[in-house]
């Protein structure tokens, strides 16, 4: 086998469709349900959010869904994306193992969100729409939203997670260059956000309150919908071109993983590197182990409940059967912004709920030693969101170490760190602590949660 460090495919192999699990999917998904009467949810109940064409991709079934030309136009700005053997990590662990990322941070918002952002920009652009707005939390997707709106002509306004707005500074301003507007969520910008900077000026936001500002704005505004960087079934079918890439790379070098580990927040980087290679899985040509990785201070699929509930604090969205911690939880500030959701993706939430997945949670000081192992070897800085695969991987790599045993991991490093730099400050002085979620937090946090069997 060719001993490659970086796997590349020219632009005349990247994928022209993407891939949709619900068709291979031994059970299929529950569907999402209407708020006021729950009975299952209609095309015409999305209509004030997303333009026709992405309704019809969330509710699909078919197997493979075409990439239109102009989104593929885009995506060759970066496209297809590197596959590395991470030849100097697996060195310094002294492991037999060996260790494939495919790497997102090469896309201009430095993250895999653009993979989703600018198909969803072209579906609304195709429809007449003028302006998007969303939330965002660390502030990737906001920034991938505000590129992809600069290449089709719209406007794009943006409530980003308090928190992380006060903490990553430099994140407002990518936003900013690319031409959106950019509000701290909670906001005095709708009703709902100065009802919650009324009981606390110095609230911290969360992103099913980012979420439920965005939407607001979007349903009063003819002419403005909604763009939702993660959770939905069309923004994992768009990330799959991740996994698809990858399959192909993989096959270059003879190489089957054994292994597949990828960070989970709201499940759309996962999903993309994962269902691909499920869906060869349920096939039979091929057997990993696929594991969600998340942090402990956001445990939704290892401490939540398998629930309908709502996506967004206020209650407006359709409800959704997911691994959930309730709508009204607010995570603790983690340095992974883009893993505070308190969601996890329905098909994400499904396939595990099958045991077609598994999961585990890890602190985030493992997550920061694991991120300057792959940063003083492989010499990218990880955003931290996919620190927390990189500590599964490595996890992987030493029990291989012990045992002796060879296996092949493969993981999807999601975006660089360039812009978090103030986390790996806080790591490096000592001043980072973990946090645990305790049972009694999730409880209060679920009690508001409906009951629907």
């Amino acid at each position: 086998m060719t001993e490659l460090t970086k796997i590349l495919l020219d632009e005349t192999e990247m994928p022209t469709q993407w891939y949709n699990i619900v068709a291979d999917l031994p059970v299929p998904p529950p569907p999402p349900l209407h708020p006021g009467t729950h009975q299952p949810a209609t095309a015409e109940d999305f209509g004030a959010l997303f333009p026709q064409a992405l309704i019809e991709q969330e509710m699909s079934q078919e197997r493979y869904i075409d990439i239109p030309g102009d989104v593929l136009d885009v995506y060759r700005l970066w496209r297809p994306s590197p596959l590395f053997r991470a030849h100097r990590l697996e060195k310094l662990l002294d492991t037999p193992a060996k260790i494939y990322y495919k790497y997102e941070g090469v896309s201009p918002a430095g993250s895999h969100k653009p993979n989703t952002a600018v198909p969803q920009v072209w579906y609304n652009a195709q429809e007449g729409i003028l302006k998007l707005t969303t939330e965002t939390g660390a502030g990737q997707w906001g920034s991938s939203l505000a590129f992809a709106c600069a290449q089709f002509g719209l406007e794009c306004e943006i409530w980003q997670v308090a928190a992380s707005y006060k903490a990553k500074p430099h994140r407002r301003t990518m936003m900013e260059v690319w031409g959106g507007k950019v509000y701290p969520s909670p906001s005095n910008e709708t009703e709902f956000g100065r009802s919650l900077l009324a009981q606390d000026s110095d609230h911290p936001g969360s992103l099913g309150i980012a979420i439920s500002e965005a939407v607001s704005k979007a349903i009063e505004n003819p002419g403005t919908r909604y763009a939702l960087g993660s959770v939905l079934n069309h923004v994992l079918l768009h990330q799959t071109i991740i996994g698809e890439e990858a399959l192909l790379q993989m096959a270059k070098v003879g190489a089957v993983p054994d292994v597949l580990v990828g960070c989970t927040g709201g499940g759309s980087n996962f999903g993309g590197l994962a269902f691909p290679f499920l869906r060869e899985k349920l096939k039979g040509n091929m057997d990993p182990v696929i594991r969600c990785v998340e942090p402990t201070a956001c445990p939704t699929l290892t401490k939540g409940q398998f629930r309908y509930d709502f996506g967004d604090t206020a209650g407006l969205t359709p409800l959704m059967k997911m691994h959930t911690l309730g709508a009204s939880f607010i995570p603790e500030p983690i340095h992974a912004g883009g893993l505070r959701y308190h969601g996890m993706a329905p098909l994400v939430s499904h396939v595990y709920d099958l045991g077609l997945v598994d999961a585990i949670a890890i602190p985030q000081t493992e997550c920061f030693a694991a991120a300057l192992q792959f940063a003083r070897s492989e010499g990218i800085v990880p955003a931290p969101e996919p620190t927390h695969a990189l500590a599964a991987a490595i996890r992987e790599a030493l029990a291989c170490k012990e045992s002796g045993e060879e296996k092949t991991i493969l993981t999807a490093l999601c975006g660089h760190g360039h812009l978090d730099l103030a986390s790996y400050d806080k790591y490096m002085a000592g001043e980072m602590v973990d946090l645990d979620l305790p049972d009694n937090v999730i409880q209060a946090a679920m009690e508001g949660v409906p009951n629907i069997a």
